[in-house]
Order: structure tokens, then sequence, then C-alpha cells
């Protein structure tokens, strides 16, 4: 069953996330990911929620997306991630 990765961040240094971005990609799709949103504009209509660049991906299942998350080649990234931006994740099962 696919799984949806839901992803918003805060970008504090854009010159060292554009590296992550250029990075991650082939490792997202490596694990089964595909991007079906990236950046574009959003609107929160309900609720106090105030999401900065919303990304949105589908995984094969969350377990794919799971082991992307805790692989070793992700652990660099995920560590240049989190010194230039704050983020917010979750993975939902799909119907």
């Amino acid at each position: 069953m696919s799984a949806y990765l839901i992803y918003d961040v805060e970008i504090h240094d854009r010159d060292r996330y554009a590296e992550y971005m250029e990075k991650v990609r082939p490792i997202v799709e490596k694990y089964g990911g595909t991007y079906l949103a990236r950046g574009g504009a959003h609107e929160v209509l309900e609720g106090d929620w105030h999401p900065t660049r919303l990304v949105l991906f589908e995984f094969p299942d969350m377990d794919a997306a799971r082991r992307l998350f805790a692989s070793d080649e992700y652990a660099p990234l995920k560590a240049l991630r989190q010194s230039c931006a704050t983020a917010h994740m979750a993975i939902v099962e799909g119907l």
C-alpha cells in the first residue's frame, strides 16, 4: 500500500539546502520515492498551521520511507539538512 511523506521545512541557509536537495533526490528515488509536490504555492484552509515550504512524496509503502530515513547513505544528508533547516515530517498510509 502506498505511503505519503509530508514534509514542512523552514530553510535557514539556502545555499546549503540547495546542496541537500541536489544530493537527496537520487536516494529518495533509490527507495522508490517520487516527488508529488516540491515547494509550490499552498494555502491553509483551517486551523492554526503555518507551513513554510511543503514537500509531498509518495513511497511504495511506509517501510520504504522508514528505510530511507534510517539508511547509512541518508545519515550525512540528514545532518546537512538539520544544519540549515528546521523540518516537520509525517508519513501516512494511503488507501
